[in-house]
């Protein structure tokens, strides 16, 4: 059954600390899946520190989406308060990154700022930068669930 939303005015922001390691492989992830399920959304990426603006995803990042044959290409960037306007989705990795999104989430904010495990099972995206390359094969694992729990939360289950 096709969705009943129009999935061209779903614009996602999926958030982490330094985005470059869960959020650009969240946004590659979550796009990838609504394209093959026919749908039509806006992804990005952002951290909610400065640490690495402009740089690419980091290089485990990288391999691991290129492993799963998941185009990547984002560059890190640091979230701005437009993004609470522009986005109709803001989705953090974990509560820390929750709580900085929502201490500068302006007031006229129109975007849903939620735990992107909220989808699914209430579970944060373990950072795994400082860990070991498996680590960044769970990351992906787990956004491939939540991101196909996302979508069915907006658009309707793919079953239905």
């Amino acid at each position: 059954m096709a969705p009943s939303n129009d999935s061209s005015e779903v614009k996602v922001l999926v958030v982490c600390l330094g985005n470059i390691c869960r959020s650009p492989m969240g946004e590659a992830v979550l796009q990838h899946i609504a394209k093959e399920r026919g749908l039509n959304i806006t992804v990005d990426s952002a951290g909610t520190a400065g640490y690495h603006v402009g740089e690419e995803p980091d290089e485990r990042t990288v391999a691991t989406c290129k492993k799963h044959g998941v185009p990547i290409g984002s560059h890190a960037r640091q979230v701005a308060t437009s993004d609470f306007l522009k986005f109709t989705h803001i989705l953090a990795s974990d509560e820390n990154n929750l709580r900085n999104l929502q201490s500068v989430k302006p007031g006229n904010a129109t975007a849903s700022v939620r735990l992107w495990g909220s989808y699914l099972d209430g579970l944060p995206i373990p950072d795994p930068y400082y860990g070991k390359a498996n680590g960044f094969e769970n990351v992906y694992q787990q956004c491939v669930r939540l991101s196909n729990a996302f979508l069915d939360d907006v658009f309707g289950s793919k079953d239905s």
